[in-house]
């Protein structure tokens, strides 16, 4: 059994002040005995303003937040999977990139979220990714010491098919990091983690974005932690920012899929 760390952030507009809480965090999980933590999508940066927000994201060699994070788990021994930074490509599009730190500081694992976040709701809320942000294009598995971590990020959860290929890979657990907006929260959050942890037999772990952020915008929260069964284990609430901890455990994974082998049963359906 593992222990992890799940934060949930009202990330701002300064990155400085977004690693300082992501550093802060990974010593707070260290002495609570967690093996890794979870932060949210976009955990560097929140800011609509995109004139203002392009002075930071820039490429990762130069990400002052991921510099941080890196030397933060190297210090304390705790992997950390960062929910996703912006960062510069070198095509000089943006991708929204979810990390993952190992225990030495080393990056072990990136994905670019692939579905990209183009909508027109009903509050008169209207979000187009795609003119800023380039796709991702494939999935992304990493063996870390909670199990096999398949990568995700937050829109990404309404498309099955990603992760039925997560769940083919065997995947113990999967991170959904999110900056979910008030309205679909409300409606699908908890729906959507439930039934892709049950879908591919795996814990779901959704660090997320809460409450008012600096550029205006408010998000949802409810950072969760499902197991295979789709029993919820974690749930920050949706008020304020913080740090939780719960348990992945081998052992249900393997009664999950031995008591519903869907994985195993799964056919090829012709149309």
């Amino acid at each position: 059994m593992t222990r992890i760390g799940v934060l949930q952030m009202t990330s701002g507009i300064d990155p400085d002040a977004n690693a300082a809480t992501i550093v802060s965090a990974l010593g707070a999980a260290r002495r609570e005995g967690a093996a890794m933590v979870f932060t949210p999508e976009m955990s560097g940066l929140i800011d609509s303003d995109r004139s203002r927000a392009i002075a930071h994201i820039v490429r990762e060699e130069d990400d002052r937040v991921l510099a941080a994070v890196r030397e933060a788990a190297a210090r304390e021994g705790v992997w950390a999977a960062i929910g996703s930074l912006a960062v510069l490509r070198e095509d000089g599009r943006w991708a929204n990139r979810a990390l993952v730190i190992d225990a030495a500081g080393r990056i072990a694992a990136r994905y670019d979220k692939i579905h990209m976040f183009d909508v027109d709701l009903a509050t008169g809320e209207r979000w187009r990714e795609s003119n800023a942000y380039a796709p991702g294009e494939s999935a992304v598995t990493v063996e870390t010491p909670a199990g096999r971590l398949g990568l995700a990020i937050c829109y990404d959860i309404r498309f099955p098919a990603l992760f039925e290929a997560l769940g083919q890979a065997r995947c113990d657990l999967i991170a959904i990091p999110a900056a979910f907006t008030v309205p679909t929260g409300q409606a699908h959050w908890h729906l959507l983690q439930r039934a892709r942890a049950v879908e591919a037999s795996a814990y779901t772990v959704s660090a997320a974005q809460v409450g008012r952020h600096e550029d205006g915008r408010s998000t949802f929260g409810h950072s969760l932690v499902v197991d295979p069964w789709g029993d919820v284990r974690l749930d920050l609430g949706g008020e304020a920012a913080g740090l939780g901890f719960a348990e992945i455990d081998p052992a249900r994974i393997a009664e999950v899929r031995a008591q519903l082998p869907s994985l195993a049963n799964r056919r090829t359906i012709a149309i």
